[in-house]
């Protein structure tokens, strides 16, 4: 397996830590709103990189945290006259029926900032008596960016030419930096901000630590892979790395991943531009199968174009899926044979599978992956009739099952419920075809083919489907 490394910018073998386990940490969310779709992304690509992992043989120890206390929750808690905890308590029940809903998979841990301070403290104690972090006079306290001469490897950046532009917060203090590029590990309370008592001030942590004080706890000092969007590389990931080599020693990650942006109609995302969705938005008007489909069909490391034109496009192709395997789905219940015929090829399938592997082994080309999956579509479409042995059948189906598990799509259609009018009116067809009066059965067929509803009769009975 080859995966680009944000570190050395070039794919590399991957090698674990550990023979057949994989410690992989991804950054969550910061937990104020519903998530947005751009938040959907790395959620969606790094459960499909964990699933390979998983359909290779790896065990997998995943862990995702909740960033459950920050500037934008305080604010957003305010509004409402409450408390902190209640907003980040809300919105991490939310985004897990998003995930949910978009079938990723729960991690091994999602721990939360608030319930990690006690480890933030301790990391934060050892950074000042290793001489990697100092107390300013206000109870602020900063890490030496200077004291870690690794900074800037992951992004590549020049320390001597940073001088501002990190993502930190302003706090006040920032005039007891001894320099400008150092950043916050603790900063002092500021009056209804929620706190926790220190050796240095009452206060809360910076947003960088609790990512290091995480991993440490629930993967140990070094870990496989440490992923996220690409706008995390600088200063987030920076800044971990520095804090969690410098605390301990060690080498903090082998690889770093990273997702490319989501473009809203070849714009930025924006709410000031109008184009901002929501997952639970997008939910509204698509099955979130097809959002996952849709953040798969382009490489992680690609930007990404999100349009309506493209999501129709995307629901268009996962229903060829879900129609492939509807059809196996049936004629396996009137299949018989065990044993492949003379005439199915087998090999076909299999080398189709091996294509397959070979994109998700290639820094887990997810687009190449799809592709395979509609060979085999096309090949099912062509080869399996009633006629074919069970046996063929029934490979064509699973094989589809699992490359598409692997991907997150699930591929038994989900039931939907008509309205009472429409659930009558196919009685009410079932009825004329049983009295022999097929001139009204032709008529209500027709009006439901008005409605957009197709009826198939197939042995099993009448199946329907939204034209």
């Amino acid at each position: 397996m080859k995966v680009f490394n944000t570190l050395t910018r070039q794919k590399e073998e991957f090698v674990p830590l550990e023979p057949g386990k994989v410690k992989m940490y991804v950054c969550g969310p910061t937990v104020y709103n519903f998530i947005h779709i751009g938040n959907a992304r790395p959620m969606i690509v790094f459960d499909t990189v964990r699933r390979y992992f998983e359909y290779r043989g790896y065990d997998v120890n995943f862990v995702s945290n909740f960033t459950d206390i920050d500037d934008k929750i305080i604010k957003k808690a305010m509004e409402e006259g409450v408390d902190s905890a209640i907003i980040s308590s809300r919105y991490i029940e939310e985004c897990k029926k998003d995930m949910e809903a978009m079938n990723i998979l729960p991690a091994t841990k999602n721990p939360k900032a608030t319930e990690e301070i006690d480890g933030m403290l301790h990391m934060i104690s050892d950074l000042i008596a290793n001489g990697h972090a100092y107390e300013a006079e206000d109870g602020t306290v900063y890490f030496k960016t200077k004291s870690f001469d690794g900074y800037g490897k992951l992004s590549h950046k020049n320390l001597d030419d940073l001088q501002s532009g990190f993502r930190e917060i302003k706090v006040t203090g920032d005039d007891g930096k001894e320099d400008p590029s150092d950043f916050v590990l603790w900063k002092p309370k500021k009056e209804g901000e929620p706190y926790w008592e220190s050796p240095w001030s009452e206060g809360r942590p910076g947003w960088h630590i609790e990512c290091s004080v995480m991993s440490k706890k629930y993967l140990g000092d070094q870990i496989d892979i440490h992923a996220g969007g690409e706008d995390l590389i600088f200063p987030h990931h920076e800044n971990e790395i520095a804090q969690s080599e410098s605390a301990n020693g060690k080498e903090f990650a082998k690889y770093w991943m990273h997702n490319a942006f989501l473009n809203i109609d070849n714009r930025k995302m924006s709410k000031s531009l109008g184009n901002f969705f929501t997952v639970r938005e997008i939910s509204e008007k698509y099955d979130l199968q097809v959002l996952r489909f849709f953040m798969l069909s382009a490489h992680y490391r690609s930007p990404l174009n999100f349009s309506e034109e493209l999501m129709e496009s995307s629901k268009n192709g996962l229903e060829r899926i879900l129609t492939a395997v509807d059809k196996l789905r049936d004629l396996e219940a009137g299949a018989a044979g065990d044993v492949f015929k003379a005439d199915e090829n087998k090999a076909a399938i299999d080398e189709l599978i091996e294509k397959y592997e070979a994109a998700m082994d290639d820094d887990f080309n997810t687009a190449d992956g799809i592709s395979a999956i509609f060979e085999i579509v096309k090949l099912s479409n062509s080869t399996a009739t009633a006629d074919s042995s069970r046996a063929y059948v029934v490979y064509l189906k699973q094989t589809i099952e699992k490359l598409c598990d692997v991907l997150g799509i699930i591929t038994e259609k989900k039931a939907e419920i008509l309205d009472h009018e429409i659930e009558a009116m196919i009685e009410a067809r079932q009825q004329a075809r049983k009295d022999k009066d097929f001139a009204l059965a032709d008529e209500i067929r027709g009006k439901l083919l008005e409605q957009g509803i197709v009826l198939e009769d197939t042995r099993e009975g009448v199946k329907w489907k939204r034209a």
